[in-house]
């Protein structure tokens, strides 16, 4: 699942007497966590063809076979099934989403948030970012890029969220950009185990095998000083004749 939405579907099937295959599937889609954004489809199969279609944004139905228009054309001359329909976003949607929501409440984990630099930018290659969420549940999750605090929809190549086998989830999005002087680029992570966006910025002053680098150079110049100091402390006991032998 790219994006963060959260689907409830309830389905009908049957077959017919002279063999055709009818179904109908009512699906609700959302991805705020206040479901303000709640969206209530309502499929008719014919065959496996959608031939009618109620979309809570439309509000009304609409038909995609000469035989679907028909049917939708009386269907919404019936105002109180249409009006039914339309509560169909509370009373259905909205009222088991909430139900989902409290029932794994208190089962959320939140991710754990790497940003790295996957490529840096050379000639006229682009630099490559990526930010990596790991670790949450459940798993719905919302990855998304800002540059200068404006969310980037282009350039952005995101994996679906992909169990571990250990009931957690990992995603991973990468982001192409050319380096420009001064700008602020973010990857912002969103999960019901959150409070708030994780945000995190990225620090470009220096790559990371570089910081990496530094950090090994450190380490082998402390231990490079403490074998020196212990030599040093040696020479000068031989010196004096007065060696400590280890018993």
């Amino acid at each position: 699942m790219k994006s963060s939405d959260i689907t409830v579907m309830l389905l009908y099937h049957y077959f017919s007497a002279n063999g055709y295959y009818r179904s109908r599937w009512n699906k609700c889609i959302h991805s705020s966590r206040d479901f303000s954004d709640m969206v209530f489809v309502d499929n008719y199969i014919f065959n496996k063809d959608v031939h009618i279609q109620f979309n809570s944004t439309v509000g009304e139905f609409v038909g995609y076979t000469a035989l679907g228009v028909h049917n939708a054309e009386l269907w919404n001359k019936d105002t109180t099934g249409l009006q039914q329909e339309r509560a169909q976003v509370d009373s259905f949607c909205k009222h088991n989403a909430q139900i989902r929501q409290s029932a794994i409440a208190d089962k959320t984990v939140p991710p754990k948030v790497k940003l790295s630099s996957v490529k840096p930018a050379g000639g006229r290659h682009p630099a490559v970012l990526m930010c990596s969420a790991y670790r949450f549940y459940p798993h719905g999750i919302k990855v998304s890029w800002m540059r200068n605090g404006e969310v980037v929809k282009t350039d952005v190549t995101s994996t679906e969220e992909m169990p571990n086998g250990d009931w957690y989830y990992q995603i991973h999005s990468e982001l192409e950009y050319t380096p420009k002087s001064g700008e602020k680029i973010s990857c912002a992570v969103d999960h019901a185990g959150l409070t708030k966006p994780i945000i995190i910025d990225w620090d470009p002053s220096l790559p990371e095998s570089e910081r990496n680098k530094i950090a090994i150079g450190a380490s082998g110049l402390v231990l490079g000083i403490i074998i020196s100091a212990a030599g040093l402390i040696y020479y000068k006991k031989k010196s004096s004749g007065r060696i400590l032998v280890p018993t």
